[in-house]
């Protein structure tokens, strides 16, 4: 049950001396390290001046793909086909993110369900996933000119917020540019790392990070023993930070040029134009009282007590949710034996100043703030490649296990490198009304279709009441003990209905096997995406057309004949759409049948609403 190293050129059993790259795929920026010299090292650019990579991805009109600084001049005079700020979406559905649409300057699908929202660009149709994957190429790229040699491992970081969704999305994004991602660590744990806390064994320490980037806020307080880390409770706000301080600054040079929201959504050019000014300015103003500048060839100004006055409720915002987490892990600011400080905002006076008030310490901040998790990722990484005998690594799981889901897809519930023993789960439904039974087929491997991978098991789970499509709730555990025994279960939660099956998963499989299955995951990576993307679109598009048909059956009288006839032709075109190999084609046909049918529905609501309280008083 232990990490085995693999050579991915060749499928042989790797060398210690292999390269394991430490990551840090970051909301604002994102950077690349390794050990040099017994020490961590951040890739920085041809020039050597600068590590950070700008998570900005932008699509050319011949389709080309162009990261980082090159990328991020686009923004101004590209926006609606310059990508940025993806990590706030990874995970995430349409739903989690709707009020954020006038953050972008680019358009995200509107398709009102729980899956994984899509970024448009053009008429072609990008999840975080796949824009993620072009970032960790461009860093992969860099690190590989560096070094002279491919690289293929890495520890990528996430926040310790991070829910499954979000960790098996940044997985997935590390296998599509080609890197098999020994472990997701946590950014606290690798920013200790990067000071080196928890790395003697014989240290018992309590420690807080604060760790306030480009788009996220969290507070982590850790515990450390014995080389392990602990987190013993962790807060923050997912949408908070640099970001968010820049919008303080739009508002002010907003009010100087006179400008509405609405004029700066309807010029996007104009939108981030100023976006870029302020966040020009922020940084500035960390190191001098006042910033000059210009917008649309009008100046604009601010002065560091305006700004410090404009973030005040934000960063008393995050000091809010540290003594939230103080008080979920029952100790007192006392009890902090460091404090470390993670993210390009923590420059800020006043963020500084504010977290050193609370905790009664001076923060660790020796460390680019910028650059500290990719070093610690570096660390862990050295870890795993065995270079450091004295700690010990805590069994992990060898190879994915998930379930099949709808069109043969694996989805996977616990990501192969996740530590043992553990556990698991996600809530499913039917997809058929009235249905009664579902068959539950386990599997282990990396690849997206199960027909790649390894039966483990089934059970069928008897007995649901009947009900329509959508409504049962069936909660699937997996829980893998210290032996690597795994037992299954499902539970429909509205009847109690229950079933359970125990699995030996990694029972007949050779490291051959293992060196195989990963090297075909990564080989295959690309096309896997795309049939999944393929098979996940058709899913999509098969539930509006049963929930089309049923919307027009039961609101006949309200609708118009026109109404009607135009919704029957979208739903037409989708059924077209969907027996094509074209997923954007039915991204662009769902995305049509949503914006006609969306005022159609909430008139229908409403009808329905007050033809239910007639006659009735409130």
């Amino acid at each position: 049950m232990a990490i085995i190293p693999i050579n991915l050129q060749d499928g042989s059993l790797a060398k210690a001396a292999d390269v394991i790259v430490g990551i840090d795929l970051g909301t604002t920026n994102s950077l690349v390290a390794y050990m040099k010299d017994g020490q961590p090292y951040c890739v920085k650019s041809a020039d050597g001046k600068n590590a950070l990579v700008p998570s900005v991805v932008h699509f050319a009109a011949d389709r080309s793909v162009v990261v980082g600084d090159a990328a991020k001049a686009k923004l101004v005079s590209d926006p609606a086909n310059t990508i940025y700020s993806v990590k706030r979406l990874m995970g995430k559905s349409y739903r989690d993110v709707a009020g954020l649409q006038g953050f972008f300057g680019y358009k995200i699908l509107d398709d009102d369900t729980e899956s994984l929202v899509k970024i448009r660009v053009n008429d072609r149709y990008f999840t975080p996933i796949e824009l993620s994957a072009d970032i960790l190429r461009e860093l992969k790229r860099r690190i590989e000119t560096e070094l002279g040699q491919p690289v293929n491992k890495a520890v990528i970081t996430v926040p310790a917020y991070f829910n499954d969704n979000q960790r098996q999305a940044t997985r997935d994004a590390g296998k599509l540019a080609g890197l098999d991602v020994l472990r997701i660590v946590n950014e606290p744990t690798a920013a200790a790392l990067a000071y080196g806390i928890g790395l003697d064994p014989a240290q018992t320490e309590t420690i807080a990070v604060y760790d306030l980037g480009g788009g996220t806020f969290d507070i982590s307080i850790l515990q450390i023993q014995e080389g392990i880390f602990e987190v013993l409770a962790t807060n923050g706000d997912t949408f908070l930070g640099g970001d968010d301080f820049d919008q303080v600054v739009i508002g002010l040079f907003a009010n100087q040029l006179g400008l509405s929201d609405a004029d700066l959504a309807t010029d996007k050019s104009l939108g981030q134009e100023i976006r870029l000014a302020a966040e020009s300015a922020k940084k500035t103003l960390s190191g001098a009282d006042e910033f000059s500048g210009s917008v649309g060839g009008k100046p604009v100004r601010i002065t560091r007590a305006e700004f410090e006055k404009g973030i005040e409720p934000l960063v008393r915002r995050t000091l809010n949710c540290c003594a939230n987490a103080l008080r979920d892990a029952k100790i007192g600011t006392e009890k902090i034996d460091k404090v470390v400080l993670v993210g390009g905002s923590t420059r800020v006076p006043l963020v500084k100043n504010s977290v050193a008030g609370l905790f009664g310490k001076s923060p660790f901040d020796d460390l680019d703030p910028d650059e500290v998790v990719a070093l610690g990722a570096a660390i862990q990484a050295d870890i795993l490649a065995g270079n450091r005998k004295d700690l010990l690594l805590l069994d992990i799981t060898p190879l994915s296990l998930g379930i099949e889901t709808v069109g043969g897809l694996m989805d996977t519930i616990i990501p192969r490198n996740s530590k043992v023993p553990g556990r698991a789960g996600r809530q499913y439904t039917t997809s058929v009304d009235g249905q009664k039974n579902l068959k539950i087929a386990v599997y282990q491997g990396e690849r997206d279709l199960v027909q790649h991978n390894r039966k483990l098991g089934e059970f069928i789970l008897h007995g649901i009441p009947p009900m329509p499509a959508g409504l049962p709730k069936i909660d699937i555990q997996f829980i893998i003990n210290a032996d690597g025994i795994l037992t299954v279960r499902a539970k429909e939660l509205r009847s109690g209905v229950a079933q359970e099956i125990d699995i030996r998963p990694t029972y007949g499989i050779s490291e051959e096997d293992m060196a195989r299955m990963l090297l075909d995951s990564i080989a295959h990576a690309s096309e896997d995406m795309r049939i999944r993307g393929l098979l996940e679109a058709r899913n999509e598009a098969n539930n509006l057309l049963h929930a089309g048909d049923k919307f027009l059956q039961q609101n006949d009288t309200i609708l118009s004949e026109v109404e009607k006839a135009t919704t029957k032709s979208l739903l037409s075109a989708l059924k077209s759409a969907t027996e094509t190999e074209d997923k954007d084609l039915i991204h662009r046909a769902i995305e049509d049948l949503n914006a006609y049918t969306s005022p159609l529905a909430h008139r229908a609501m409403d009808t329905t609403i007050r033809e239910a309280m007639r006659g009735k008083k409130v």
